[in-house]
């Protein structure tokens, strides 16, 4: 029954709103969810761009931004501890060629902590992977025919070592840690001459996830003469696997006509043993990304970044979709960044951090022939708080994903982010007179 989804997203009639923790896309049925941007506000704010590196941002894209050059004003001693912690609000509206529905959903979107030592820097951290969340009814002259409906996601807790090669060339790679679960569940209504019949069979199905992955970086800055600076950077993930606990069972449920509540009268577990679907496994596609750009240091940088992804080798054998291809994915960033005055004394607003940027993304998802493409455009600013160092990032993004053609669903997003990116010294070199 799960595999009918597909009707929700090519027969369109009827979208109920829908807001969760994480995403409330109905695109997040397909795979493991929709993938999250793994990176901060800052580089969401300058179109998803992640190339470049200072000593007093996190980066989470690349693990040779774990370190760093020394900050002159703390004697050239050591580079500062690095926090950063972000959540975002998405509203989303979905146009369909049959009507339209406004969905909303707040998610937490990263937790870290980059710490140097010497030449090499660490990183720990917990970041969303990917989200589900969607809700939908499939009608026919006001009838409900079937209804969908899925949460759940995968985590990625990771801990990343940098080593500083040489003063512009550094090395690092990160360890992830992925787990979760998904549930889905579906509801065929049976009628009898018009009138909905008492009891209904609904379908549902658990996936417990997890699984270990890497992420090897570069990046490399050099100053091209005495005011510019040229940074590149590179990130590759190998291709890994998830392992895949399953279940499925089979209730018979009561929907209440007045709330649309469903009680479960009896369950039935699902023999998934017998069809060796019990105990799976998930293939993660590799990715690639590069990336460069020129700036002038603490004043301005633009830049451009290309990632690919082999989402062709995506595979997960619990769960066959008519009707859809997974095909490789890519992005294109082009953003930056522009200080007036970073030490300014006398204007605030001088030292704040503007930054914008665009992305153009094929999401690897092919329904009905139909690519899934995603365009977004961001806008943000870096506040300075507290000590000269820290600020708190503020950021808005709009865009879009999917189509309307071949009656499938377009999603017209507003995303608006904030993070606190927080510096502190922890090491001091005594000094002694």
């Amino acid at each position: 029954m799960i595999k009918k989804l597909v009707i929700v997203l090519v027969t369109f009639f009827a979208i109920q709103s829908y807001g969760q923790e994480g995403t409330a896309s109905p695109y997040s049925f397909y795979g493991i969810g929709s993938l999250k941007f793994k990176g901060t506000v800052e580089n969401r704010s300058m179109g998803g761009l992640s190339i470049y590196t200072d000593s007093i941002h996190v980066n989470l894209r690349n693990p040779a931004a774990y370190v760093g050059p020394d900050l002159t004003i703390w004697n050239n001693e050591n580079r500062p501890v690095k926090f950063s912690i972000g959540a975002s609000h998405n509203s989303t509206n979905l146009e369909a060629n049959s009507g339209e529905a406004e969905v909303s959903s707040t998610t937490f979107d990263y937790l870290a902590l980059s710490m140097p030592v010497g030449k090499f820097g660490f990183g720990i951290g917990l970041v969303p992977y990917t989200s589900v969340g969607y809700k939908l009814e499939d009608t026919n002259d006001d009838v409900i025919t079937n209804r969908y409906s899925g949460d759940g996601g995968v985590n990625r807790a990771f801990f990343g070592l940098g080593y500083k090669i040489t003063d512009k060339l550094s090395l690092g790679v990160d360890m992830n840690y992925n787990f979760g679960n998904i549930q889905n569940s579906a509801i065929e209504f049976v009628y009898d001459e018009g009138e909905l019949v008492q009891y209904q069979t609904r379908e549902n199905n658990r996936s417990d996830l997890s699984g270990l992955n890497f992420n090897i970086g570069l990046t490399y800055k050099t100053m091209i003469n005495d005011k510019l600076e040229l940074q590149a950077g590179l990130t590759y993930s190998p291709k890994s696997d998830l392992s895949s606990l399953n279940e499925r069972s089979f209730s018979t449920i009561v929907i209440s006509s007045q709330t649309g509540q469903e009680f479960v009268i009896n369950e039935v577990e699902g023999n998934l043993e017998a069809q060796n679907l019990d105990e799976t496994e998930l293939t993660l596609p590799s990715r690639f990304s590069f990336g460069a750009g020129i700036g002038k240091p603490r004043a301005w940088f633009i830049g451009a970044e290309y990632t690919t992804q082999n989402t062709s080798d995506f595979s997960n054998p619990i769960v066959s979709i008519e009707n859809t291809n997974f095909v490789n994915a890519s992005n294109l960033s082009f953003g930056g960044f522009y200080i007036p005055n970073y030490n300014s004394f006398g204007s605030y607003w001088k030292r704040v951090t503007y930054r914008a940027g665009v992305r153009f993304e094929n999401t690897g998802l092919e329904i009905n022939d139909e690519t899934i493409n995603e365009f977004g455009m961001s806008f943000g600013v870096g506040l300075p708080v507290g000590n000269v160092f820290s600020n708190a990032n503020l950021g808005v993004e709009f865009g879009k994903r999917g189509t309307t053609n071949q009656n499938l669903i377009q999603e017209n997003f507003f995303r608006l982010q904030i993070s606190l990116s927080l510096n502190d010294r922890w090491f001091e070199k005594r000094k002694y007179n």
